[in-house]
């Protein structure tokens, strides 16, 4: 069979890697075309552009790059035409990719999706051309299941969330690297310059009132050295590059900005504190916009409050301080949020994600 692959971004890069594999194993005539990264290619599929060339975040870039936008989408279809591929199997991105799924069922493709765009938090108008598009949706959150089919009356896979894979072999196989005698507490202040200097010195701020644990700074990997250095100063904190996982298998604690970091964190059975502060404007209008219970994925997954979230005015020295004390000494806290977090990983980690996204494809093509 012939599989076109769309991903736009790293994690896209990382979990199609695995899908790829497991087509290969099920497979053994798999013949794979993909756009995403150097991990895709590496399972064996035929790289056609890199993701680096495709993000574009934020409204005002994506304007200043449409042209480009627009000439990347005219020449995916173009060369999904040369291919000829049994399905396309879309990866999350969904600006770029449901217009590819829209078209290519006007071609009479076959169209998978796997990991959904998170229509049920804001944009949930995209369900309509979701239901008239995409013959198969695999779906990586329980709750997605619900929303999909109680409200929209539309039959998706649950097939368990692809992190979990990651993370398992990371600490089955991947050896611990001692950063430091003392115990850590990690810094995750998210991976965009202006991210980070709003949220790190708000972190930094524990240094001192922690002085028995070791603080290190999660470094994103677009970012530059000197970045974190001019928030740091003369404060002893370590930078970490491009080893997140190795700094959470050690972590006593962490600060984390929300995100898919909150996750992975939790994944990893490492106690937390989500820490959000955005520009009150663009807080204000995703209030609007966005119709979610809570901002971290850990809290939504769970549909309760298992980690604290400081959103806001919330997030300062006073309350960080306290909710930080909390989670390194309060052994009550702590003992239930370990039973909290192997529910987590029951709901999220009880499948093999990648082999079951596999066989939901096959399974489409044999009818």
């Amino acid at each position: 069979m012939r599989y076109y692959v769309i991903a736009g971004e790293a994690s896209g890069d990382l979990h199609g890697s695995n899908l790829i594999k497991a087509l290969h194993k099920k497979d053994s005539e798999a013949d794979v075309r993909c756009w995403g990264g150097d991990k895709m290619e590496a399972a064996g599929a035929t790289l056609v552009k890199h993701y680096r060339d495709l993000a574009f975040m934020g409204f005002v870039e994506v304007l200043a790059n449409l042209r480009t936008i627009l000439k990347n989408i005219s020449f995916c279809k173009k060369d999904i035409e040369q291919y000829k591929p049994d399905v396309v199997i879309l990866i999350d991105y969904p600006g770029f990719n449901l217009r590819i799924a829209e078209w290519a069922k006007k071609q009479g493709i076959k169209v998978v999706y796997y990991i959904s765009p998170q229509v049920w938090a804001w944009k949930e108008n995209r369900v309509k051309k979701i239901k008239r598009d995409v013959d198969k949706m695999l779906v990586i959150l329980p709750f997605e299941v619900d929303f999909y089919k109680g409200k929209w009356q539309f039959d998706v896979s649950y097939v368990g969330h692809p992190l979990t894979e990651v993370i398992e072999h990371e600490q089955k196989n991947v050896p611990v690297e001692k950063l430091s005698d003392k115990p850590l507490v990690a810094l995750l202040p998210g991976s965009r310059k202006q991210e980070i200097s709003v949220k790190l010195p708000i972190m930094l701020s524990m240094v001192d009132k922690f002085p028995d644990y070791q603080f290190v700074v999660a470094q994103a990997p677009s970012q530059p050295d000197s970045l974190y250095k001019e928030f740091i100063g003369d404060k002893n904190v370590l930078i970490a590059n491009n080893q997140t996982y190795n700094l959470l298998k050690q972590a006593k604690a962490a600060l984390v900005t929300s995100g898919t970091a909150t996750l992975e964190t939790a994944l990893f059975g490492v106690p937390e504190v989500v820490c959000y502060k955005g520009n009150p404007i663009s807080f204000w209008l995703a209030t609007k916009l966005v119709d979610v219970k809570y901002i971290s994925l850990v809290n939504l997954i769970m549909d309760k409050e298992v980690i604290k979230e400081l959103i806001q005015d919330e997030f300062n020295e006073v309350l960080l301080e306290a909710e930080l004390k909390k989670i390194l000494d309060n052994k009550d806290y702590l003992a239930s949020l370990k039973a909290d977090y192997k529910e987590l990983w029951h709901k999220l980690g009880d499948y093999k994600t990648s082999e079951l996204a596999a066989d939901e494809v096959l399974a489409l093509l044999a009818h």
